[in-house]
């Protein structure tokens, strides 16, 4: 009976989920993952035929890690979205190598955020905004679109170092936009 390997796979994955958080996921590939493990490339190349699958585990790993950071609302806010929506962009703030490999790096198996929507990802953060404002999957789907595109933007801008992170200043214009889309969805229903 051959030995146990003693690098697992989750630990791979592992390794180079925190190679993606330092230096980011383009610098993913068997030298680097081995140096954070402190082995040689063998076991990474044994538990992953290509980098490629390496990078799509971790972005896998990232997307669920991403999914329960935007649930752990930090503060109150004055509704579950606008709580959601600070954690996006403090996610860029925060772990900028890891957002730009969720979200710029071409990784996502969708390709569109229209796409995205209806992704079982997400069936957790827009339950939570449908229960917290009380109107139809189809109107919170809409305010939803609205609050990421305006939360996508400042999070990708602060996350290619091109704003400083001002939380007051993004919170009104985040209620801003809030509001807006709020507005337009019960426009809609009269």
């Amino acid at each position: 009976m051959p030995p146990k390997p003693k690098i697992t796979k989750d630990m791979v994955i592992d390794a180079a989920f925190e190679v993606a958080r330092e230096v980011g996921g383009e610098n993913i590939n068997a030298r680097t993952v081995a140096k954070k493990l402190n082995c040689s490339t063998q076991p990474v190349m044994y538990h992953f035929a290509t980098i490629e699958e390496l990078k799509q585990a971790v972005y896998a790993k990232l997307d669920r890690y991403h999914t329960e950071y935007l649930m752990h609302i930090q503060k109150p806010q004055k509704g579950v979205m606008l709580g959601i929506g600070l954690n996006y962009i403090r996610f860029a703030v925060e772990e900028p190598n890891l957002f730009r490999f969720l979200f710029q790096s071409g990784f996502a198996a969708e390709n569109n955020l229209l796409e995205m929507i209806d992704s079982e990802e997400l069936v957790p953060v827009i339950s939570a905004m449908q229960k917290a404002m009380g109107i139809s999957m189809e109107q919170t789907k809409k305010v939803f679109l609205t609050i990421s595109l305006f939360a996508h933007g400042y999070a990708s801008i602060i996350a290619n170092n091109s704003l400083e992170y001002d939380e007051e200043l993004i919170k009104s214009h985040l209620e801003q936009a809030y509001r807006g889309a709020i507005l337009a969805v019960q426009k809609e229903m009269k």
